[in-house]
């Protein structure tokens, strides 16, 4: 797997995220605008990184992997933090901290999978410096 920036900045986006909703949580602290924004936070980025990744593919840059697959990744994860979202409105406890929580964590995993499905599977390892591959 391929260490590009956008993996980069969406492993820290996802996992602060996960941190400070764990820590409302433990807390027991109900869902309030720090862990709203945290998801928040992960929904803009998976936004930014689907509309990068539409500027890569019509810049050339071509996926290893089905497209299918990556755009489904893509798909699911702009969906979680919403339905974290409306999890957390939903249900004003501080178990909602939990669920938001695992929505930012499970967000990374998922761009793990879509670096290799853009790169092709393999070996870790980091690409020459860390760019968006926008090529502009």
């Amino acid at each position: 797997m391929t260490l590009d920036a956008w993996f980069v900045i969406g492993a820290v986006v996802g996992l602060a995220s996960t941190i400070v909703c764990v820590v409302a949580a433990v807390m027991k602290k109900k869902p309030n605008d720090i862990t709203l924004l945290a998801l928040i936070a992960v929904e803009l980025f998976v936004v930014a990184y689907a509309i990068g990744s539409v500027v890569r593919l019509a810049g050339g840059q071509q996926l290893a992997g089905e497209a299918w697959e990556f755009w489904g990744y893509m798909f699911t994860a702009a969906m979680l933090p919403v339905a974290g979202f409306y999890w957390a409105m939903m249900e004003r406890t501080y178990w909602s901290n939990y669920v938001m929580s695992a929505v930012g964590i499970t967000v990374v995993v998922m761009l793990a999978r879509m670096a290799q499905i853009w790169y092709g599977t393999g070996a870790i390892q980091a690409s020459a410096p860390l760019q968006l591959g926008i090529g502009l």
